[in-house]
């Protein structure tokens, strides 16, 4: 094998292939990336036991075959070849990369180790890259962290029709976003269990959603044990997690509610600036009025305040307290001028929305906490 690429598109395609490889694994093989250079392009693989992903990208093919390399070590090598043109190519029992008078060698390990890439799952439709990935960053920011409760650790994915619903939740808040998709290939518009309603790993999903091209169609593949992705010679697979997460519908449903509205900018400022005094866990407290929302943190005699304009329906006052980490992540996930508040009062659910949208809504608790 022996082909000429540029230094970035190397690294390019090394990096993201490499984020699927395991950390650790009895298996040396995994720690690999399968290189396979032919007609005039080169392919990247990695695999795990969980995921898999792959990239083709041009290079000149001088001389086709196949490497099986150390993924990391490769990856740490293109981090610091010079900018130009590389050239790599086995020789003997090792690759050489050699590209700005810099050279490098690498063994080979057994290509007769390495396991077979799992075959993308049946094509299921189409999805807007840039909807998509940013969805995926508006509800991940409400996915677990805690390996103990793995299926809080994931995203929803489920897909009604021509409606894909994204959704992620720690038990303290829960993120939903609806954006449409194109079903296709004989997929099914709604209700087959276990290809239409799955729940994904939020790291791995948002990995792949970062990778994707700001436009353009995804093709998306699903069956009831793991989902893939595709996009311009970019394949990404990982598998599902079990279980389901808790629905969200009876959650989401208020009744009676007082709406608060207020600019999101100017907010995610103040929550910054009154936070400096929130020490642990303690709330930040917003206190709305008709024309005002008054921000509170801190206790005895270190406490920070700040007062903007605001607007309160349903109700004279309403004050509600937040963990002000899961407040800054909810209101980052927003992207407009102003952000509302559906509140219940002190102490219970409230429902955040780009003003009176529906299409991502992100839940928080609140707190009870005394004023000073």
């Amino acid at each position: 094998m022996e082909f000429r690429i540029d230094s970035a598109v190397l690294t390019d395609a090394v990096g993201w292939a490499a984020r699927v490889l395991p950390a650790r694994s009895s298996v040396p093989a995994l720690g690999g990336l399968l290189l396979e250079a032919r007609d005039d392009r080169l392919r990247v693989s990695g695999l795990d036991h969980e995921a898999s992903a792959r990239v083709d990208v041009a290079a000149d093919v001088a001389r086709e075959g196949r490497a099986l390399v150390l993924g990391r070590r490769l990856l740490e090598i293109c981090r610091v070849l010079p900018r130009g043109s590389v050239e790599c190519a086995v020789e003997g029992a090792r690759l050489s990369v050699d590209g700005g008078g810099a050279r490098f060698g690498l063994s080979l390990l057994p290509l007769d180790d390495y396991p077979a890439s799992p075959a993308l799952p049946a094509f299921r439709g189409l999805v807007e890259a840039g909807a998509f990935a940013g969805a995926v960053g508006q509800v991940a920011v409400a996915a677990g962290r805690d390996d103990a409760l793995p299926v809080l650790t994931g995203i929803r994915l489920a897909l009604d029709g021509t409606t894909m619903t994204l959704a992620a939740t720690d038990r303290y808040r829960y993120a939903v976003r609806t954006l449409q998709w194109r079903p296709e290939g004989g997929a099914p518009e709604g209700g087959a269990a276990g290809v239409t309603d799955v729940v994904v790993p939020a790291r791995r999903l948002t990995e792949i959603a970062r990778s994707l091209t700001a436009s353009g169609p995804v093709r998306l593949a699903m069956d009831g044990g793991s989902i893939g992705f595709e996009q311009d010679g970019v394949r990404a697979t990982t598998r599902l997690l079990d279980g389901r997460l808790p629905r969200h519908a009876k959650l989401f449903a208020l009744g009676k509610h007082a709406v608060a509205t207020t600019g999101l900018e100017p907010l995610t400022e103040a929550v910054k600036r009154v936070a400096v005094v929130a020490e642990g866990d303690s709330p930040v407290r917003l206190g709305f009025t008709a024309g005002t929302v008054r921000l509170q943190a801190g206790h005895e005699d270190d406490i920070a305040s700040q007062c903007l304009p605001a607007t309160l329906e349903g109700a004279e006052s309403q004050t509600v307290a937040f963990n002000p980490a899961y407040l800054l992540d909810a209101l980052g996930s927003f992207h407009t001028d102003t952000v509302s508040f559906r509140l219940l009062g002190p102490g219970q659910r409230a429902l955040l929305t780009a003003g009176s949208g529906t299409s991502h809504r992100h839940l928080l608790m609140s707190v009870r906490a005394p004023l000073d």
